[in-house]
């Protein structure tokens, strides 16, 4: 498309706009150094302009010592208004009380003998030290400076000098300068935009030139050439378009001839295909491919890198798939936004050849591991987690074991909290394996369900009443770890539910630990149970620690647990929720939770439910009994 580009856009306006910001920003960079020192070297004139000499601070403080103030408030206004400086705008003299004993402004002197309220003069007159500083009043600029004073053998402090000056008159001279100075940085930006204007148009000239002999290389025309005048940058540049020229005619049919090639393969390909050009740029996908990779449309593929596609850039390069690589694994879960739900994918490299050997090209196929590296990874973290859980308490018993066999079962006191341990590790070992045991069943099938209709209500509330008499036995015995009180809202209406009343206590039991052993002491634990459209939904709330949200999609992962460290000093496993789970699922049900960290959890059990009314199976059983 050989469309007119417009002044603004043209790289003769942009060398040109480069030069003029060059030239202004070094004007505005000197400028500005320029002022700030003639400012600051102006202010420190003027700041030694209105020191007051030595002799009359002396005079002042000798006053100042008096005992006799009024006569001493006379001779200070003497002199005062003896000092004869016009940058002074006011002078003020006032003892270590803070008060004023004299001014220099004939038409302010009814602050005599009054308190000053100034904050440096009472800065000074406290540490004794001079302050100065510059301050706004009526929309003028002062400098205000307040000195000391002492007696002439220094070492007593009789009060000090404030005395303010205008500024406004430094400043005056600063910006006139600086008006000077700006009138003069704009005439050479002028004259800086016409010489860029003439330095753009010689280096612009050439490049037009080739712009047109590319516009026919777009068009199919490789006919025309480039005039290379002169052997600079510019020359070298000219040169490169007439091999350009060559060489994209070369390629354009090399790379119909690669099309069609890969278009064959495509035809015959079931699982996905990704075809390259050599610098690894995608020209081919099919659908399949799309699919995978969870695009929409090739246009959106088309062109971009193929290690950006399968997004492997910090592991390959494209010579390494070429030269090296025949298949890798690709986890699509991570690192890419264009994820679909972990897809894994093996991906096979072949490169495409002429007869001469030369590489033109990279082919792709992809095809779905998902399940199988799924599986995989599943049973090697199974085989991990049993491996660490068992080799924490093995350990324990056996470092335990050593220590008695070394004598310490002598010893009458400590050999029997020995044994308690290892009884303890043994006995959670024992129930980890039941525990796998139960969850083996379940995977394979052969667990076996003792179904019957049970009261939910009435087993709801022996659970829980178990745990209240916990509680209260403890208190008993004066052996309470933790308080916690239940809190029920249970329907009145019996309701009969298909269940495993054992396996379905465990259940609860599980739940119910947990809520104890995460809530804080004296917490409140909330159970809930109520009717909805052919289920009954059972929750049980603890006001605990809460469960990340990063974490609730693993909350009933086996050997999961938040907090491992605690977790397995509490005595978990870590498979109490997965259980849980599985029981759950077989009785038809499901078992989710809603949580906020830091303010507590609420698991949810929801059972299918088929209410009975009268006239039922159970009344036709009664009425054939009889």
């Amino acid at each position: 498309m050989n469309s007119k580009i417009k002044f603004f856009q043209s790289i003769r306006f942009k060398i040109a706009l480069v030069l003029t910001l060059m030239l202004l920003l070094t004007l505005e960079l000197v400028g500005a150094v320029f002022v700030r020192q003639l400012e600051t070297q102006n202010l420190n004139n003027f700041k030694q302009q209105i020191t007051l000499p030595s002799y009359v601070n002396n005079s002042l403080a000798t006053q100042l010592n008096r005992t006799n103030t009024h006569k001493a408030n006379r001779r200070i206004q003497q002199i005062l208004s003896e000092v004869n400086n016009n940058n002074i705008s006011e002078i003020r003299v006032v003892d270590t009380k803070a008060e004023i004993r004299g001014t220099s402004n004939a038409n302010n002197q009814g602050i005599v003998g009054q308190r000053s309220e100034d904050s440096a003069i009472k800065n000074t007159l406290l540490n004794g030290r001079a302050h100065t500083e510059n301050i706004y009043d009526n929309n003028n600029r002062y400098y205000v400076s307040v000195v000391p004073l002492f007696t002439t053998n220094g070492n007593n402090l009789v009060g000090a000098i404030y005395m303010r000056a205008n500024l406004e008159g430094v400043y005056r001279t600063v910006n006139n300068i600086s008006l000077i100075y700006v009138s003069a940085a704009l005439l050479a930006i002028v004259l800086g935009i016409g010489l860029s204007i003439l330095i753009s148009r010689e280096i612009t000239a050439p490049i037009e030139e080739m712009r047109q002999q590319t516009m026919r290389i777009a068009r199919g025309d490789f006919s025309g050439q480039v005039r290379v005048t002169d052997n600079d940058e510019l020359g070298q540049l000219a040169g490169a378009v007439n091999n350009l020229s060559v060489r994209v005619e070369e390629s354009q049919e090399a790379s119909e001839s690669e099309r069609r090639r890969l278009n064959s393969v495509l035809g015959h390909m079931s699982d996905g295909v990704i075809a390259t050009n050599r610098n690894g740029y995608i020209t081919i996908i099919n659908q399949t491919a799309l699919q995978m990779l969870n695009y929409d449309d090739d246009d959106d593929v088309i062109g971009q890198s193929i290690i950006d596609v399968l997004n492997i850039r910090s592991e390959y390069s494209v010579r390494q798939l070429v030269d090296e690589q025949q298949h890798i694994l690709i986890d699509m879960s991570k690192g890419d936004q264009n994820n679909n739900d972990g897809l894994i994918l093996n991906a096979y490299f072949s490169p495409i050849q002429r007869e001469s050997g030369f590489v033109s090209g990279l082919v792709c196929v992809l095809h779905d591991v998902t399940s199988q590296q799924k599986e995989e990874r599943e049973r090697k973290e199974f085989v991990s987690n049993v491996s660490h859980e068992l080799r924490t308490p093995l350990t324990s018993v056996k470092s335990y074991v050593e220590a008695l066999t070394d004598g310490v079962w002598q010893d009458q006191e400590v050999a029997p909290h020995f044994l308690k341990v290892v009884q303890d590790e043994t006995d959670r070992m024992i129930r980890m394996i039941n525990d796998l045991l139960n969850l083996s069943r379940m995977d394979s099938g052969t667990a076996k369900l003792d179904l019957e209709y049970v009261n939910i209500n009435e087993l709801f509330n022996y659970i829980l009443d178990r745990f209240d008499m916990i509680i209260k036995k403890e208190e008993d015995d004066g052996t309470v770890q933790k308080r916690y009180t239940i809190i029920r809202h249970i329907a009145k209406k019996d309701l009969w539910v298909e269940i495993d009343a054992d396996k379905f206590t465990q259940v609860i039991d599980n739940i119910m630990n947990n809520a104890v052993k995460y809530s804080p002491d004296g917490g409140v634990i909330t159970a809930r149970l109520v009717e909805t459209h052919r289920h009954v939904i059972l929750s049980i709330s603890d006001q605990g620690l809460g469960i990340p949200r990063k974490d609730l999609s693993h909350i009933f992962d086996r050997f999961f647990r938040v907090d491992k460290a605690r977790s397995r000093k509490q005595g978990g496993t870590g498979l109490g929720l997965a259980i849980s789970k599985e029981v759950v699922n077989m009785l038809g049900g499901s078992i989710w939770v809603d949580s906020v960290e830091g303010k507590g959890s609420t698991f949810y059990i929801s059972l299918p439910y088929i209410p009975y009314e009268e006239g039922d199976e159970w009344n036709d059983d009664q009425e054939t009994e009889g």
